[in-house]
């Protein structure tokens, strides 16, 4: 199959969340067939050298791109829930958001020490999320060997809150 321009499917949706907020929408990747297996084949290209035990994405979109992308790669992928969503005991990051603050929890057990993870999510903004998924691996004692992102928003400068990290995306909006 020939490459496709992934950002042709990138939706816009202005005012969302709030006013003032340019939303990147990837739903219509992801009702694509082709467009949604030519992201999951270049997250793994990128990935695959790496050699990840584990996947870690925050919901909701990096659970459906994390779930492929391990199964893809052949390893296994942890999910990092809002507060309150996940039962037994668990450790939490906060961060802000370009819109406001939130948390992230995992479970104690979610990552053996010493594993290698690849931090995934849909967009890199601000770099909280990612930040706060890096903190919660390091908490763990597992190994960031990489940052995934399907979009990033280099005009936020979400790379400066993850510097040190092995960081890529397939679309950048500058």
């Amino acid at each position: 199959m020939s490459e496709l321009d992934l950002a042709a499917f990138i939706r816009d949706i202005p005012d969302f969340p709030s006013k003032g907020i340019l939303f990147k929408d990837l739903m219509p990747l992801l009702a694509d067939p082709a467009a949604f297996r030519a992201s999951i084949d270049a997250l793994a290209a990128w990935a695959g050298p790496r050699a990840p035990d584990v996947i870690l994405g925050a919901e909701a979109r990096a659970f459906i791109f994390g779930g492929a992308l391990a199964y893809a790669l052949g390893c296994g992928f942890v999910a990092a829930r809002k507060p309150g969503k996940l039962p037994g005991q668990t450790i939490e990051a906060r961060y802000d958001l370009e819109y406001g603050t939130d948390a992230l929890q995992l479970h104690v057990d979610a990552i053996e020490p010493g594993a290698r993870v690849i931090v995934l999510d849909d967009v890199l903004a601000t770099g909280g999320t990612a930040r706060a998924k890096i903190d919660l691996v390091n908490q763990l004692g597992g190994q960031v060997v990489g940052a995934l992102f399907v979009i990033e928003l280099s005009f936020l400068g979400g790379r400066e809150r993850i510097a040190g990290a092995d960081i890529h995306a397939l679309i950048d909006y500058s």
